[in-house]
């Protein structure tokens, strides 16, 4: 296991498609490891293999309930919505306020290629939906909620 370089910025490879997961051997069981390993050390919630420059659909995610290990992941349902700030390892120092949903499933495989399905709401749904934007070359600037729903939302805090 080891740490991988976080590609950041302006890194072209960020705005690439990851191509599907075929082969679930010792190398993938590598990446996936090392992204964990990768991910913990820069105090993230979630890693895209493209993020490490690797043009797998692979993502893990942890929002404080253990390492989700997601291979060819696909969101088959999504519910709700919801306003958060994030932000992104590849991004450093930024973030925005975007729409999400609230509740999201999401069919994935693991590392030995058996498929699964994992819901999230919230945090977790948030999530799985930016890891698994990477994966097809979007960023979260590219999901930034209108000014005006900033602005209310900015409202909201200040009278609580």
């Amino acid at each position: 296991m080891g740490l991988r370089n976080i590609r950041v910025n302006d890194d072209p490879i960020l705005k690439k498609k990851s191509r599907t997961v075929e082969s679930f051997d010792e190398r993938l069981h590598t990446l996936i490891d090392d992204m964990k390993d990768t991910m913990y050390n820069a105090e993230g919630c979630g890693l895209a293999a493209v993020q490490v420059g690797v043009l797998k659909r692979v993502i893990v995610v942890d929002t404080g309930d253990g390492a989700i290990e997601l291979v060819n992941p696909e969101i088959i349902f999504a519910e709700g919505e919801q306003y958060e700030t994030e932000g992104c390892l590849s991004l450093p120092g930024k973030s925005g306020i975007t729409k999400r949903p609230m509740t999201v499933k999401v069919k994935a495989q693991d590392r030995n290629g058996k498929w699964c399905q994992y819901k999230g709401e919230g945090l977790k749904a948030r999530a799985f939906c930016h890891e698994i934007d990477h994966l097809d070359g979007h960023l979260y600037t590219e999901r930034l909620a209108p000014e005006e729903i900033i602005k209310q939302i900015k409202q909201e805090i200040e009278t609580d």
